[in-house]
Parts: C-alpha cells; sequence; structure tokens
C-alpha cells in the first residue's frame, strides 16, 4: 500500500492569512456601513511594472511571433543574457560572479523550497525567528530537525551566532521579513565564520536587498570574504521589480561551495536540468530590461514610492512613541504592540477601532507574538490615511 509523506502531519494549519480574511469579512458583515478598509498587511506591490520591462515583454512576444526570432525551450539554468546582467549588476557592488553561479528561477518561493533538495535529510537547519514561515514549512515536509534561534529587541531582531548552535543549514534573510530589521556588515562577518568554522551552509535571502539605502549595509552575502565556501543566495524581483505576478528570481552558488567531495554549483546544474525546463523566454526577456540603465532608474522611483509609504507609517508611530524596526532599509516595519497587548488583539483593536487590516507577528513564530507588521507597498493615499488613524488611535490609548 503506499505510504504519503507523512511529514506533512507534522505542519501546522496555515491560519494566519485564513484567520485575517476570516476575521474582516465577519467585521465587514457586521458593519455594513464600513465602505473600506486599508490593507497594510499582505506583502504585495501595488505598482505596475516600470515601462522599459513592459517595452522588453512586448518585444519579446513579438519575437514568438516570427519563425525567424522564435524561441523553444530556455536553458535551464537560465538564458546566458540573463545570467549576464545580474553578474554585472553584482560587479556594480563589488562581487565578482561568473555567469555559471547565476541561476534563473521562477521566483524566491519556490527556489527557497527546491534548494533543499541538494541537503541531506538528515541535517538540520536552523531559523532566525521571527521568520518567513514557508522556511520552516519546507523542512518539516522534508522531515528535517528544525532548530529555532530566537532574535528579540535587545538585538534588534538580527542576532550574532552563539558558539553553542548546532546547524548544517543557515536561514539568514537580510532585509528581513517580517521584521524589516537588517544585519550589518560585521553581524553577517560572524555568521560567515561560524558557517565556514563549522561546515554549515547559510541560504541567504536577498529578496529585498534593493530596499537597502544605508551603504553600510551589504546587499549580498558575497560582499563578505569567506561566503564564497559557505552560502548560497536566493533573490527575487518580486518587490525589487513589481514581478509579485510575473515571477522571476535567481540564485547564485559559488563554484567553491563544496562538502563531502560534493559541489554544490554541479549539483544543481544536475538538478536543474532534471526537474525544469527552464523559465519563459519572455519573462526573462522583461527581467533583463531591470537591469539595464533606464530600468534601474525607474524600479528605484517605484521603490522611492514605497519608501516614502514606509516613512509616513514610521512618522506616526515615532509620534505615538511606539517602538518599531525595519522601514528605514526594507518595506516592513515591525512593531510592539502597546499596552503589552498580544498580537491577534491588537490585530482586532485596529481593525475595529481604525479599519485597518495588518499581520499579527504571532504568525512568524512564537516570539512574534505581541508584535506586529505593516508593509509599505500600499497606495500611498491609503497609507497617508492609515497613518493618520493609526496615530490618533495610539495617542488617545495612552
Amino acid at each position: 500500500m503506499l505510504k504519503p509523506n507523512m511529514n506533512y502531519a507534522n505542519l501546522k494549519d496555515s491560519y494566519l492569512f485564513y484567520n485575517i480574511a476570516k476575521k474582516t469579512e465577519a467585521y465587514l458583515s457586521e458593519n455594513v456601513l464600513v465602505q473600506k478598509l486599508i490593507p497594510l498587511g499582505i506583502g504585495d506591490v501595488s505598482l505596475p511594472l516600470c515601462s522599459a520591462v513592459v517595452s522588453a515583454l512586448h518585444s519579446a512576444v513579438e519575437d514568438m511571433a516570427n519563425k525567424e526570432s522564435f524561441q523553444g525551450y530556455q536553458d535551464e539554468c537560465g538564458a546566458t543574457f540573463l545570467r549576464e546582467a545580474i553578474a554585472a549588476y553584482y560587479k556594480k557592488r563589488g562581487v565578482a560572479l561568473s555567469c555559471d553561479e547565476v541561476f534563473i528561477s521562477s521566483g524566491a518561493s519556490d527556489e527557497l523550497g527546491d534548494i533543499l533538495d541538494i541537503f541531506d535529510r538528515e541535517s538540520s537547519a536552523l531559523v532566525i525567528e521571527p521568520a518567513y514561515p514557508a522556511y520552516v514549512d519546507a523542512n518539516i515536509i522534508a522531515g528535517r530537525k528544525i532548530v529555532h534561534y530566537f532574535s528579540d529587541e535587545k538585538n534588534g531582531f538580527a542576532p550574532y551566532p552563539n558558539d553553542d548552535i548546532k546547524a548544517d543549514i543557515i536561514y539568514i534573510c537580510s532585509p528581513n521579513n517580517p521584521t524589516g530589521a537588517v544585519f550589518t556588515k560585521e553581524k553577517l562577518e560572524k555568521w560567515v565564520e561560524f558557517a565556514n568554522k563549522n561546515g554549515s551552509v547559510i541560504l541567504f535571502d536577498a529578496a529585498y536587498e534593493a530596499f537597502i539605502e544605508d551603504e553600510s549595509i551589504p546587499h549580498s552575502i558575497f560582499e563578505i570574504d569567506g561566503a564564497r565556501t559557505c552560502a548560497i543566495e536566493i533573490c527575487s524581483l518580486s518587490k525589487t521589480a513589481g514581478f509579485t505576478g510575473t515571477r522571476l528570481g535567481y540564485t547564485v552558488i559559488p563554484r567553491e561551495l563544496e562538502r563531502n567531495s560534493m559541489n554544490f554549483n554541479k549539483m544543481w546544474v544536475r538538478n536543474r536540468t532534471t526537474k525544469t525546463n527552464g523559465v519563459s523566454y519572455i519573462i526573462q526577456k522583461g527581467a533583463a530590461a531591470v537591469f539595464t540603465d533606464e530600468g534601474q532608474k525607474e524600479i528605484k522611483e517605484n521603490i522611492a514610492v514605497y519608501k516614502s509609504n514606509a516613512r509616513v507609517l514610521m512618522d506616526a508611530l515615532d509620534n505615538a512613541g511606539i517602538w518599531y524596526c525595519g522601514g528605514k532599509n526594507a518595506p516592513y516595519i515591525w512593531m510592539k504592540c502597546p499596552n503589552n497587548m498580544l498580537s491577534w488583539d491588537f490585530f482586532d483593536y485596529l481593525l475595529e477601532n481604525a479599519q485597518i487590516i495588518g499581520t499579527p507577528g504571532a504568525g512568524f513564530g512564537k516570539n512574534g507574538d505581541g508584535y506586529f507588521r505593516f508593509t509599505s507597498f500600499g497606495d500611498p493615499e491609503d497609507t497617508r490615511k492609515a497613518a493618520k488613524r493609526i496615530e490618533k488611535l495610539l495617542m488617545k490609548g495612552e
């Protein structure tokens, strides 16, 4: 008799956004005069693709309409023109990559799950919490031991490693989702030193690197000496260039990265050529436009809108005397709930008194309870309205 993967039975119900949707639905059914709720919870973008990308997508569609320029299956590891464009992007920050160290994917979320194929299931995974829930769930599905490593206000939700911990795979997300915290160069140096010393591999989630404005903060783990022998970097165009509905990401695996005489770069080539037929030519052409001078100018204009939203929200929290982190170098703001409220209690309080939807911190790990996440990806006018309501409500709550 077939035996399914019983590890699925160990997954907790994905209750976070389900509960948010149910609570929102119940509130609207009981308050029929409320015309609109302001969403500051879901990390989806609100601005359209920039014109350079749209033009490239249209051009690529035309390529597919003509026999001479038609494209069939793409290279499983990514088109050379896009891999070269990404390597050139890294070079601007002083990171030298060869084209064959860059792999194109259908998005960081997909890759964060798929990349676990190259690690033994007996290996352990360290997750710094609060964390993106998929880190934990993907490893539960694989039957892997998980080491929960808690961050807090004292370390700015970006801790140093502890020599007492033991883990084979180490997840680091900077800028962080959900906390918006960033890891300084010094902290990343300590994690790289720790990984090399212990034979661990860092999975560095750089999905929000484009939001970093402090030039002392590394955008890539490969800005750190020693990272090429202990790290894999996974990035995305979803928040960088609005590709949430278009789907494209990339992964960097240095050729030096080896364990037990197995080369991870070669393993990933073998994995991709076995499990994929590559990413759409049309989408890859659109993605390549992101890395042109015009594309970079246009996406930075969009990012500036989201960063302005973040400043509006931060000003409101500052005026209300609320502790938070994130916002400056990230699209997320992680606030401490007032009056020692638990996350879901504050969700109800905010919904009922200000008609705003945010994300309870408890959904990102148990040490996230008592905190709350706001996103800056919303409409600017809605964000300004929300900020005024938040400030008024929290100051009144004093």
